[in-house]
C-alpha cells in the first residue's frame, strides 16, 4: 500500500498493528483549507533559509514544522494527509443522515444507518457494562480439557475472535487461481515479538502500559486488584513464550520463507496436539492440504497446549476476548484500551465518539457504506483521468525498463509482459459486495458479531474455489492505495483521489509529483524485493536469469544500507531491511512519474508559477505530501512496525538518489543530500 505495505499476508498476519497504523494515519490528518486554483504551493510554510540540497523536506515544509502543534486527539499532525478528513466528514454527513431515516429492511441505508446509530448509543452500552459477553466468558470458565480449548479457539476465530489460532483464505501464492487456506502466527498482545525482549526503556514504559491494560480488564470484570496482577503475569508469560516461536517483521517479508504448503495428515503427525481434523470441522471446512506460514509457532503451540495449566489457558482466553471485544463494551473498556494504545501513539485524548463509530462502521460494513459515497462524492471523469494517468505511467515504466543497463533482454521481456498484466482498479468496484446481516439500532454489540460471522462466512465460501480476481481489499473511502501480488494489480480506492494527491484544477506538476508518484510507488511495488518474486499471473515463481537477480539483491541492498544510516529521535536508526520495499518503491515512484511528466505539455515547457519552474513544482508537489509531524511515542512504534519510513526521508532518501532534482536545485558537492553518481541507489 502507499502508507503502509503493499498488500502481502501481513495485513491478515498483523491485523491489530495495521489498526494501530491506521489511527496513526489518522492522527497525522489536519483539516483540509480551500485552495485556490494555480496556488497549490504552500509558498508560506517554505523554509528560504535551508537550501534544498541540504534538506529537501525541510525547506519546503520547514516554517509549518516549526509553527504546528498537534492536537490532544491526535499523535501528529501533516497537510499531506489532510485528504482524510475530508472523507471522514462527508461520512460523518452521510452517516447522521442515514441513522435519522426510515429505510426498508435490508437495504444498504438501513444496515450502515443502523449499524452506526447502534454504536452512537453509547448511553445504552455504557449501562450495559461487559453483559453482552458475559456469556462467552462463562463459556471459558466451563472449559474442562485442551479439547475443549481448541474448540473453543475455533468458535470464536468465526466470530473473527483470533486467539490462539490465526486463519484466513487467500490464492494460493503457487497457484494463484485457487483459493487455499493459511494458517499464520498470531496469540500476542503487544504489537510484535520483539517487544518481549528488549530491555531499553522506551520499551519497558509500553510493557508496564499492556500489563497495566490487563489488569484492568480483569478486574473491569470483578477480580481483585492481587488476583488481577497474578493474572496478568500469567498471561504475559504464556505470550512471551509463544512470542519466543514468532518470525520478525523482517523475517514476515519473504515470501519463500513463509509458505509451507503441507498435507493435513503430515499436520496431525507433526503437531497432533492441536488435533486438525477436529479443528477444521469446528472451522466448518474440510481440506486435505492448507499452507502453515508459520510452522514454528504451531509447534510451539502445541508444546503449550501440553505442557501449560487449563487455568492459564482459561486466563489468557478470558484476556484476549476482553481484550478484543473491548470496543463494544461500555466506555471504561474503552478507555482502558485507550490508555494503553496513547503509549504506543502519544496520543493525549480519545477520537469523538461519532469518528470512532464511522470507523468501525467502515471496517464492518465498508463496501455498504462506499456505495453510497461514491454516488455523492465519486465522479467518472476523475476515474477517466486516472486511468490516463496510469497508462502514461506504464508507457513510461516500460521506456525504463528497456533502457535498463543490467538487466539481460530475456528479464526484460518478461518484467514489460508483467507490467502490462497489471490489473487496474480505480474509485470502487465494478461488483460490490454483498452483507449478509441482521443489524438491530439497538444491539451495537451483537451488529459487530454480525459483521464478523458474515465476514468468516464470505471468506470461508471462497475456500477451495477459483480466485475471484474482482475482489477488492479496500473500501472505496479508504484514503490509500495498495498492490496485491498474488492478484499482480494496483488499486486506487476513490478515497485517495482528492487534492494534495490529485485535483483535477491542478497543473500536471502538482498531480504527478502527487498522485503520479503514488501510482509508480504501486507499480514498482511489482517489482521490488517481494513484489519480484511474482510472476505476471501472481505466482510465487522465478523469472529472473540467475546474473539478473544477483545484481538485483545487491542494488536492492544498497537502499537496504541508504536507508540504515538514517535516525529519529537523534539515535533511533531506520529499519533499512523492514522498509526495503516502501524504500524501493519511492524511488521506483519518484523516477517514473517524473518520466511520465516529462511526457506532458507542461512537463516540456519551462514557465513558471508561484516563482517556480515546471521541475520545481514537480518535487516541490511531492515534498508537500509528506508534509507531517509526529509525537516521539509514535514515531518510536513506527521505527519498529511501519514498513515504511518516516516522511522526511520519504522525500529526501529517493531525491538524493535522483538526478533531475539536482538539476531543478541546483544541488552541488557539498550540500548534505549530494551524493556522487557512482553513490546513487538505482534500481528501476
Amino acid at each position: 500500500m502507499f502508507y503502509f505495505t503493499h498488500l502481502l499476508k501481513l495485513s491478515y498476519m498483523n491485523s491489530k498493528l495495521l489498526g494501530l497504523l491506521l489511527l496513526t494515519f489518522i492522527a497525522s490528518c489536519t483539516n483540509k483549507k480551500e485552495y485556490v486554483a494555480g496556488k497549490f504551493i504552500e509558498t508560506g510554510y517554505m523554509d528560504s533559509s535551508t537550501k534544498p540540497g541540504d534538506n529537501f523536506f525541510e525547506f519546503v515544509n520547514g516554517k509549518w514544522l516549526d509553527t504546528a502543534q498537534i492536537a490532544p486527539t491526535e499523535s501528529g499532525t501533516g497537510a499531506g494527509l489532510e485528504v482524510y478528513n475530508i472523507t471522514k466528514n462527508r461520512l460523518h454527513n452521510i452517516l447522521d443522515s442515514l441513522s435519522k431515516g426510515s429505510f426498508s429492511s435490508g437495504s444498504i441505508e438501513q444496515e450502515v444507518g443502523d449499524f452506526y446509530a447502534s454504536g452512537m448509543d453509547s448511553s445504552t452500552i455504557d449501562k450495559l457494562g461487559y453483559e453482552p459477553i458475559k456469556p462467552v466468558l462463562a463459556q471459558i470458565d466451563s472449559l474442562k480439557s485442551t479439547n475443549d480449548v481448541m474448540q473453543f479457539v475455533a468458535q470464536q476465530a468465526k466470530k473473527e475472535n483470533n486467539l490462539i489460532v490465526g486463519f484466513y483464505v487467500a490464492p494460493d501464492d503457487k497457484n494463484s487461481a485457487m483459493n487455499i487456506a493459511v494458517f499464520y502466527q498470531t496469540g500476542l498482545g503487544l504489537p510484535d515479538r520483539d517487544y518481549y525482549f528488549k530491555t531499553d526503556a522506551e520499551t519497558q514504559k509500553v510493557i508496564d502500559a499492556y500489563k497495566t491494560y490487563m489488569q484492568k480488564l480483569f478486574m473491569l470484570t470483578g477480580d481483585d486488584s492481587s488476583k488481577a496482577a497474578i493474572e496478568t503475569a500469567a498471561v504475559y508469560e504464556l505470550e512471551k513464550q509463544l512470542a519466543a516461536s514468532h518470525k520478525t517483521n523482517v523475517e514476515l517479508r519473504d515470501p519463500q520463507g513463509n509458505y509451507h504448503k503441507m498435507h493435513v495428515a503430515d499436520l496431525d503427525k507433526q503437531i497432533p496436539v492441536i488435533g486438525w481434523k477436529t479443528l477444521f470441522a469446528n472451522l466448518d471446512f474440510k481440506v486435505d492440504s492448507l499452507n502453515i506460514s508459520q510452522p514454528a509457532y504451531y509447534t510451539k503451540l502445541n508444546d503449550l497446549l501440553k505442557n501449560v495449566s487449563l487455568d492459564t489457558w482459561k486466563t489468557y482466553l478470558r484476556c484476549h476476548t476482553l481484550e478484543n471485544y473491548s470496543g463494544a463494551l461500555s466506555n471504561d473498556f474503552e478507555k482502558a484500551a485507550f490508555d494503553y494504545n496513547k503509549t504506543l501513539s502519544g496520543q493525549q485524548a480519545m477520537k469523538p465518539r461519532w469518528e470512532r463509530i464511522y470507523r468501525a462502521t467502515d471496517n464492518n460494513l465498508g463496501f455498504a457504506l462506499g456505495q453510497v459515497y461514491i454516488k455523492k462524492y465519486f465522479s467518472d471523469d476523475a476515474k477517466k483521468r486516472m486511468n490516463e494517468l496510469v497508462s502514461n505511467l506504464q508507457k513510461a515504466f516500460e521506456v525504463r525498463i528497456n533502457k535498463l543497463d543490467w538487466m539481460s533482454d530475456s528479464t526484460k521481456q518478461t518484467a514489460v509482459a508483467k507490467l502490462h498484466a497489471f490489473t487496474k482498479k480505480i474509485g470502487y468496484p465494478d461488483k460490490w459486495r454483498e452483507y449478509h446481516v441482521t443489524i438491530d439500532k439497538n444491539k451495537y454489540y451483537d451488529n459487530l458479531v454480525s459483521c464478523s460471522e458474515d465476514d468468516y462466512n464470505y471468506n470461508l465460501k471462497k475456500l477451495g474455489k477459483p480466485v475471484d480476481r474482482t475482489e477488492w481489499g479496500m473500501s472505496p473511502p479508504t484514503v490509500d492505495a495498495y498492490y496485491n501480488p498474488t492478484f499482480n494489480e494496483i488499486v486506487f480506492p476513490a478515497g485517495i483521489l482528492q487534492f494534495p494527491f490529485f485535483d483535477a484544477n491542478a497543473d500536471d506538476a502538482i498531480n504527478y509529483g502527487g498522485i503520479g508518484m503514488v501510482i509508480g510507488h504501486e507499480m514498482t511495488h511489482g517489482f521490488d524485493d517481494e513484489g519480484s518474486q511474482y510472476d505476471k499471473d501472481g505466482n510465487l515463481k522465478n523469472w529472473w536469469s540467475h546474473s539478473d537477480s544477483i545484481e538485483f539483491v545487491a542494488r536492492t541492498k544498497n537502499i537496504v544500507n541508504q536507508f540504515n544510516a538514517y535516525t529519529m529521535l537523534d539515535t533511533l536508526h531506520i529499519n533499512g531491511a523492514l522498509t526495503t520495499g516502501e524504500n524501493s518503491a519511492d524511488l521506483g515512484g519518484i523516477n517514473l512519474a517524473y518520466d511520465a511528466f516529462k511526457l506532458t505539455k507542461e512537463g516540456q515547457d519551462t514557465t513558471k508559477i508561484d516563482g517556480f519552474t515546471p521541475d520545481q513544482r514537480f518535487f516541490i508537489s511531492y515534498a508537500q505530501i509528506w508534509r507531517s509531524k509526529q509525537k516521539p511515542e509514535s514515531i518510536r512504534t513506527r521505527i519498529n512496525e511501519d514498513p515504511h519510513s518516516p516522511a522526511m526521508y520519504r522525500v529526501n532518501g529517493p531525491l538524493s538518489n535522483f538526478e533531475p532534482f539536482y538539476k531543478a536545485f541546483n544541488v552541488q558537492p557539498g550540500d548534505k543530500m549530494y551524493k556522487p553518481d557512482s553513490a546513487r541507489v538505482k534500481i528501476w
